[in-house]
């Protein structure tokens, strides 16, 4: 039996529309209609198609602006494709950067109970689970603090602390491990390992080729939105210093 993917893309398509640049009257605009656009369309993402399998950890390479946290956001259901589809088999952690998914007024502790009950877990659940994400976490009494008090490190360890602790299917990483003191990254790093090792997959984006290469099996190299190269992290990452 052929096992399926757990994501699948196929010619998938993500545009934004900017504003044009240089300034007009509305008189220009009234009386000579379709001469000048208020918005101009942006593809971020073009005709981009691949799989991945369950328990396969991929990393994303490109320059800024290639459209790496786009694709990841693509994944996560928060955008969606102009054009084509995309299939996500299972449940996603996504950690798509600081701040993202944590209400700045509420508390460490709130924000814990609000991210368990979104992601369907009964009071039960989240009461067993609290303390394992504030152990977890290091944060100890600014458990209480208002998010918005908290430092960058302090946000990503809560936010990756919450992610992890429920074993989801499909993990997504923006960067966010760059951040905070190096015994906190090397934790998290081995939590990924650990949750690898039991068959979750991991799509992670680094401008760090030695971080792949670690943690990834497989990459996808994006080029000015267009997918240049996807395959054995290490054919990837050469072509990716070549370009780069």
């Amino acid at each position: 039996m052929t096992q399926e993917p757990i994501i699948k893309l196929e010619n998938v398509d993500i545009c934004f529309y900017v504003r044009e640049s240089g300034h007009i009257s509305l008189k220009e605009f009234i009386f000579k209609p379709g001469k000048y656009k208020l918005l101009q369309k942006q593809f971020v993402l073009r005709d981009i198609s691949f799989e991945i399998y369950r328990g396969e950890s991929v990393g994303l390479l490109g320059r800024n602006g290639s459209g790496k946290s786009t694709l990841l956001r693509a994944l996560s259901g928060i955008i969606t494709p102009d054009k084509g589809k995309i299939h996500v088999n299972g449940k996603v952690a996504p950690l798509l950067g600081l701040g993202i998914g944590l209400e700045q007024e509420m508390t460490g502790i709130e924000n814990i109970k609000l991210s368990c009950a979104l992601m369907g877990l009964s009071k039960a659940e989240t009461k067993e689970l609290i303390p394992e994400i504030i152990e977890f976490s290091e944060l100890g009494e600014t458990i209480d603090w208002a998010v918005k008090r908290y430092s960058t490190g302090m946000m990503s360890r809560l936010s990756f602390s919450i992610a992890i602790m429920k074993q989801p299917d499909i993990l997504l990483i923006d960067e966010v491990l760059a951040v905070g003191d190096k015994g906190f990254q090397e934790k998290c790093l081995q939590k990924v390992n650990k949750l690898k090792s039991i068959g979750t997959t991991v799509v992670y984006v680094s401008h760090s080729m030695s971080e792949v290469s670690n943690m990834c099996s497989k990459a996808a190299l994006l080029n000015n939105g267009h997918l240049e190269m996807f395959g054995d992290v290490q054919s990837v990452g050469d072509k990716y210093l070549q370009l780069f």
